[in-house]
This record gives structure tokens, C-alpha cells and sequence, in this order.
């Protein structure tokens, strides 16, 4: 983490998905990301609703985190690469939210992620 985030280290930070353009998501099952962050550093997994599983690395710069990822669609085993940029926000009620701009099947996405509790 850089010495101008206002938001604080993603590491051991669990996220949901909340919504995406990319496809619906289920409320119930959401897909669940797990981030790690250390000297400006992020990296992490994800997997659930459409995805088995997926990895993703990258850099934060203050309160921007910029990552590449790829994941294995559970439908039909597709494996998926793109990247992408998020903003982080605190929630009203001090979680933190990922607001992720990216690319995938050449077209621009948006996704929203929010923690799944304070840590």
C-alpha cells in the first residue's frame, strides 16, 4: 500500500461480488475473492456462481489497484484472461468496496465487489 491511500491493506480481505455486467449475479452464491497485499503488491484467488476458479495479480497505487486475471468458466470450461482497474471506496458502514473497470471479450465490463465483514 502506497503512503497516499486513504483506504486501508486489501490483505486477508474476503470480497463478494455484488454485481456485474458481465453476467448476473447470484445473490445467494456469489463469486468470493480473496485478496493478499504487501509493498504495493496484490494478488489473490477467486472462485463460485460462474466461475470455478480463478487468480489474479497486480500493483496498488493510493487507492487504485490495477490487476490481470484469469479464470475457468463453470459452464464449459472456457478459461477467460483480461485486466482491469478498481477503485476502492469505503461503504457507509466501513466496509471496502472494489468498483472494477475491465475488459473481457473486448468489450469494457464493470463489476462491483464489497467486503464480505470488517476485518
Amino acid at each position: 500500500m502506497t503512503s497516499s491511500a486513504s483506504i486501508p491493506s486489501l490483505d486477508g480481505r474476503r470480497f463478494r461480488m455484488v454485481s456485474s455486467t458481465t453476467s448476473a449475479v447470484d445473490p445467494s452464491a456469489p463469486s468470493e475473492f480473496v485478496y493478499q497485499e504487501r509493498d504495493g503488491a496484490i494478488w489473490g484467488d477467486y472462485s463460485g456462481d460462474t466461475v470455478t476458479f480463478g487468480r489474479f495479480v497486480g500493483t496498488r497505487t493510493g487507492d487504485t489497484i490495477w490487476v490481470s486475471f484469469v479464470h475457468v468458466l463453470v459452464s464449459d470450461g472456457t478459461v477467460v484472461t483480461g485486466d482491469g482497474e478498481s477503485e476502492l471506496e469505503l461503504t457507509d458502514d466501513g466496509r471496502i468496496r472494489l468498483v472494477e473497470h475491465y475488459e473481457m471479450h473486448g468489450l469494457p465490463q464493470l463489476s462491483v465487489c464489497e467486503e464480505a465483514s470488517v476485518s
